[in-house]
């Protein structure tokens, strides 16, 4: 497990398991998305940025869409990114939370092709039971993974609350002809995905205590790991729309790429990547309840193709991922620069596509094997 200065050089601070304080985990904890559109629904009329001064430049991306991050345009010829994201421990060691809710929400910076540059931190902290030096490790570990990404961990605010949670509010920066949606793919686009799946359930199987110990490493390193590339890709313009995947699953997040475009998606269920592990948990039924409710969000949009292992993608499609890789479209005359930088950033694995965007006929995502 990582270690370095700043850490304290003991087990958890007598053993305590941050997981067990808390009921949901990682960006499982996320509302689900039928319930997310009935709070989001509203009753306002008028353009989004109706309420600012004349002559003032305007929102680029807001709630209109379901995209990363809100987007500003500073009349230049860049944009300020804002996000904000925060969650429940799905770990049980508090540096290794830390970096992993840092990472998770500097990751929507990159999915919009940007570059961050600086974060304030979010902390809510059960006060009468955990003692105050694991937050003070939490705060250790966003230090560490703010520091990667070149930017300060500038302030934030904390309170008392029930459970222990954390994140960051992020800005960023980015040139206008560089940005990515969410919503501007194109059929005949491919697909890529810089990470592999399965994290839900490798931090369920850490919940219930079955997890092995090669598998904690892996869990950990994936959803620590930053998604600095999202920046380079950002500066490709054959790369049409782009998303992180995170709480509501690969078809979650992939259905609002479809049809925010206008179009459908087809899954090539066997280049899908896997985590290391997983399928061993899967055998044994072990799936977050975030999976259910994004299932039943989801279910009715999506088809298969007679041969794909339907239960397992059941399990696996909509497993809600913690800092998860980026999902990209990809138009046909830029893939193999995007390869090559997959390449050139070690991604080397995820350089085939994992399916293609198609034009809208029936579901909006057909599972092919």
């Amino acid at each position: 497990m990582f270690s370095g200065a700043g850490r304290i050089n003991m087990e958890n601070i007598n053993g305590i398991k941050l997981t067990q304080f808390s009921r949901g985990a990682g960006c499982g904890c996320k509302i689900a998305p039928n319930v997310l559109d009935e709070i989001l629904k509203t009753n306002s009329t008028g353009p989004a940025n109706s309420n600012l001064p004349a002559g003032q430049a305007g929102l680029l991306v807001g709630n209109s869409s379901k995209d990363d991050a809100a987007v500003y345009d500073l009349g230049n010829g860049t944009a300020l990114i804002s996000t904000t994201d925060f969650f429940m421990p799905i770990v049980d060691d508090a540096f290794d939370f830390g970096r992993i809710a840092s990472a998770n929400a500097i990751s929507d910076i990159y999915a919009m092709g940007g570059k961050p540059l600086m974060a304030i931190a979010v902390l809510g902290w059960p006060v009468e039971k955990l003692p105050a030096e694991l937050a003070q490790q939490v705060l250790e570990g966003s230090r560490r993974i703010c520091a990667e990404a070149g930017i300060p961990l500038a302030g934030g605010h904390s309170i008392d609350s029930s459970e222990p949670i954390f994140g960051l509010a992020v800005s960023g920066l980015v040139d206008l002809k560089n940005l990515k949606k969410n919503n501007t793919a194109k059929a005949g686009d491919l697909l890529f995905l810089t990470k592999p799946l399965g994290v839900g359930v490798l931090s369920t199987a850490q919940k219930r205590g079955l997890i092995q110990e090669e598998h904690v490493a892996v869990m950990i390193n994936q959803m620590a790991q930053l998604n600095t590339i999202g920046e380079a890709l950002g500066k490709i313009n054959g790369v049409t729309a782009m998303t992180d995947v995170t709480g509501f699953g690969l078809l979650g997040h992939l259905i609002e790429m479809a049809e925010g475009s206008d179009c459908a998606a087809e899954i090539y269920y066997s280049q899908l990547p896997i985590a290391e592990g997983v399928a061993g948990y899967l055998s044994q039924r072990i799936v977050p309840d975030a999976t259910y409710r994004n299932w039943n969000s989801y279910s009715t949009k999506t088809g298969f193709e007679k041969g794909v292992n339907v239960m397992e993608a059941f399990n696996l499609l909509p497993d809600p991922q913690t800092n998860g890789g980026l999902l990209i479209a990809v138009d046909a005359d830029a893939v193999t620069a995007v390869k090559d930088l997959l390449k050139e950033n070690g991604l080397q694995q995820f350089a085939e596509p994992i399916g293609k965007m198609i034009p809208h006929t029936g579901k909006t995502i057909f599972v092919k094997q």
